[in-house]
């Protein structure tokens, strides 16, 4: 998990008696134990949490916060939230294999359009469309996690070019897209109104282009190997294709 709720209320009852640097330990064991979802060795911890100088203090808060097993030390209520995530995950990547394994539709060859770059719905977008766009993040629909939705893309196709830079007209592009996408259509019933079911939804798309698209290996050309990246990807014309299953397998 690379992100978790955290209780403030629930974490001062229990945890006001600790020194500064037993707190420090605590967060970092919890930040370790999410992280990793897997219990957590006594050997070599304080190194591996950056504290080292502090062992002693950081095997005390293992002691009384986590529970010693064959396997490791345990935090119950950390695994509650990790089985919870699973479950999670679990439900998206069903509903990911309903909502993107459709026929592809086929094209129709047509002239050549120099302008509107189209949506999903093949609506031109428009001023309106636009303003729609800014109403919908006043109405409650969460900023783009750009830095987020770049990790999810590296962590589904890392064998891709990794962008370096994500400024300008490349933010726009995905934030537009992270808009389009959540609102509810042939293929997202649903849509998303919040972070969490929009992060389940760009991991199940970044999902469906590793494992059934012809994107994620590239194409041979006459010299090379053409090969996609984020940048191609959340252009609004390359969305909509790749949603319109034109490069499924």
């Amino acid at each position: 998990m690379h992100s978790f709720q955290f209780h403030i209320g629930d974490y001062k009852s229990h945890t006001h008696h600790l020194s500064l640097i037993e707190d420090l330990a605590f967060r970092r064991l919890l930040d370790h134990y999410y992280l990793h979802e897997v219990p957590i060795k006594q050997r070599d911890i304080a190194r591996l949490i950056g504290m080292r100088d502090h062992e002693q203090e950081v095997l005390t808060v293992l002691d009384e916060f986590f529970i010693s097993t064959e396997q490791g030390y345990i935090n119950p209520r950390a695994d509650e939230e990790i089985s919870k995530f699973r479950k999670f995950i679990e439900d998206g990547k069903k509903g990911a294999a309903m909502r993107w394994h459709k026929p592809p539709i086929r094209e129709v060859d047509s002239p050549p359009i120099a302008t509107p770059i189209a949506t999903i719905n093949h609506k031109p977008i428009t001023n309106n469309l636009i303003k729609e766009s800014k109403d919908s993040l006043s109405a409650g629909l969460p900023t783009c996690p750009h830095q987020e939705i770049l990790n999810l893309y590296k962590k589904h196709l890392p064998q891709l070019a990794q962008p370096r830079v994500w400024d300008g007209v490349r933010q726009s592009n995905l934030r537009q897209r992270w808009l389009q996408a959540a609102k509810p259509s042939v293929f997202s019933p649903n849509g998303y109104d919040n972070q969490t079911d929009g992060m389940a939804w760009w991991d199940s798309f970044f999902n469906y282009i590793a494992n059934d698209t012809k994107l994620a290996n590239g194409f041979e050309t006459k010299d090379r190997t053409w090969r996609p990246d984020l940048v191609w990807i959340v252009n609004a014309t390359n969305f909509a294709k790749i949603i319109d299953g034109k490069y499924q397998k």
